[in-house]
């Protein structure tokens, strides 16, 4: 399908390299790549704007992308693809990331400024929103007067250069945007407040609908038309592998069902709320941060054919 066709996802790609005691794995991550992907799984045709080098890893990006069908728009990335470290061994996981993923700038040049202009919606995710040329070309960029703009700000403090940059550049596209996702560690890292706090900032400034994710603790939608909805997260066999992309999986479900249909009452939002918790809750059954399906809950998925392993000492 031609790429002006396609919802357009922008932001960040990555390896994401997961470090326990027993074994080092890569994976294909990346807020921006996770949600593309997601989409596509869900049936939605998507294109995917990122930084990938040239090199290894962003060979094994390109190639898990287009099996998943997804087309990438490269931005050039000088310092070569980034790559984010999770270690997990003993506590709580704790994150690095390399110089490319530190200083990573998201140039967009004509083809995606296009691909934006023409896109039927657009979904940000992990965008360098502190980098105030490249979210004026962003705003400046989505100019399709049916265009649907979601936004998930999914700032990391180890890549965040500029914090009250960040959230002037999040609370203006957030000010265009349709649906804003925003989580607890969100909320915390941006202004040290509480998720609630957060999501009624926004409802204030005239953001539409706010999907506020709390982790296990499921997540909620609220809208500037009254709406408010909770579910917890989906009961599910199995025992939690990885909850790193629970939350991508979640934006990219919410999208994909308001993209098909806009929800305007409680239940409509609480049966997409309940899709949207059953995909979470299967996707951290599985390593790595790909959307994931029940029926997959059990099996070796695809992201296991892109997986490089060694063991750890």
């Amino acid at each position: 399908m031609p790429v002006i066709n396609r919802v357009v996802v922008v932001g960040d790609a990555l390896i994401d390299e997961l470090v326990t005691e027993r074994e080092t794995t890569s994976v294909p991550g990346g807020a921006a790549l996770n949600v593309a992907v997601g989409l596509s799984r869900l049936g939605v045709p998507a294109s995917l704007i990122a930084a990938v080098g040239q090199d290894a890893d962003g060979d094994a990006l390109r190639l898990f992308l287009s099996h998943h069908g997804v087309s990438l728009l490269a931005s050039p990335s000088p310092l070569g693809t980034s790559r984010a470290v999770s270690t997990r061994v003993g506590g709580e996981p704790t994150y690095t990331f390399n110089e490319a993923a530190r200083n990573r700038h998201l140039r967009l040049y004509e083809r995606e400024v296009h691909a934006l202009a023409v896109a039927p919606a657009v979904l940000v995710s992990g965008f360098p929103l502190d980098d105030a040329e490249e979210t004026d070309r962003l705003v400046a960029a989505i100019t399709h007067p049916e265009s649907r703009l979601l936004l998930d700000a999914n700032p990391r403090s180890g890549m965040l250069r500029d914090r009250a940059a960040f959230v002037a550049g999040w609370e203006r596209v957030a000010g265009m945007s349709a649906l804003v996702k925003v989580g607890e560690d969100d909320a915390e890292l941006l202004y040290g407040r509480p998720l609630d706090d957060v999501v009624q900032r926004l409802l204030d400034a005239g953001v539409g609908a706010v999907l506020a994710t709390a982790g296990a603790a499921g997540a909620s939608v609220y809208t500037s038309a009254g709406v408010s909805v909770h579910r917890e997260v989906a009961p599910l066999h199995g025992p939690v592998v990885d909850t790193m992309g629970a939350g991508d999986a979640t934006f990219a479900a919410v999208a994909a069902g308001i993209l098909h249909r806009w929800p305007e009452t409680d239940a409509e939002w609480g049966t997409l709320l309940d899709r949207a918790m059953g995909i979470a809750a299967a996707t951290v059954r599985h390593p790595g941060a790909m959307l994931r399906f029940a029926t997959e809950v059990g099996s070796v998925g695809v992201a296991e054919t892109t997986t490089a392993r060694r063991p750890r000492g």
